[in-house]
C-alpha cells in the first residue's frame, strides 16, 4: 500500500507561513485614526483598514489567512483576521478607529473583538447591512 503521510496542523489553524507574509509589509505612514471596513458574508469575513480620506491601509480576510471551505465563514476564522489587522494597526501607529459592519455573516463581533485586543481605541460601530423594506413577493401557498 505503500506509507502514510502524516500531516501535523498547529493548535491555530491559521497558516503561520500566510500570516507572516501579511505581516512582512512595513508601514511607511503614521495615522492617528482610521476607518475598518467589516464585510461578513454566510461564506467569508473581509476586513479593510483605510485612513480618514478612505485609502486603504490594510486588508485581509479569513482566505488569505489559510483557511479553506466553510472554515472561512466560522467566527474563529474571522477572531484571527481581526487579531492580524490589529497587528497591522498598531504598527501604522493607529490610535482609534471607527468601525463600519457590513453583512449578516458570523463574523461581524468576533473580529471586531479580536481587532480590540490590541489597545485601539473603537469611537463608534456602525451597521450598514442592507436591510430590505419590503423585499421580494412571498411565494404562494403550496397546494398538497
Amino acid at each position: 500500500m505503500g506509507k502514510k503521510r502524516i500531516v501535523k496542523k498547529n493548535s491555530s489553524g491559521v497558516d503561520n507561513a500566510l500570516k507572516a507574509r501579511s505581516l512582512a509589509k512595513v508601514m511607511k505612514k503614521r495615522i492617528v485614526e482610521g476607518t475598518l471596513y467589516v464585510n461578513s458574508t454566510y461564506n467569508n469575513t473581509r476586513l479593510s483598514l483605510a485612513d480618514r480620506q478612505g485609502n486603504v491601509i490594510a486588508w485581509s480576510s479569513s482566505g488569505a489567512l489559510g483557511f479553506k471551505g466553510a472554515k472561512k465563514g466560522t467566527p474563529f476564522a474571522a477572531s484571527k483576521i481581526g487579531e492580524l489587522i490589529g497587528e497591522k494597526a498598531q504598527q501604522a501607529g493607529i490610535k482609534e478607529v471607527i468601525v463600519v459592519v457590513n453583512g449578516v455573516g458570523s463574523g461581524r463581533e468576533s473580529a471586531i473583538r479580536g481587532f480590540s485586543t490590541f489597545g485601539v481605541e473603537i469611537v463608534s460601530i456602525i451597521d450598514k447591512t442592507p436591510v430590505p423594506h419590503n423585499g421580494p413577493k412571498p411565494r404562494k401557498p403550496r397546494h398538497i
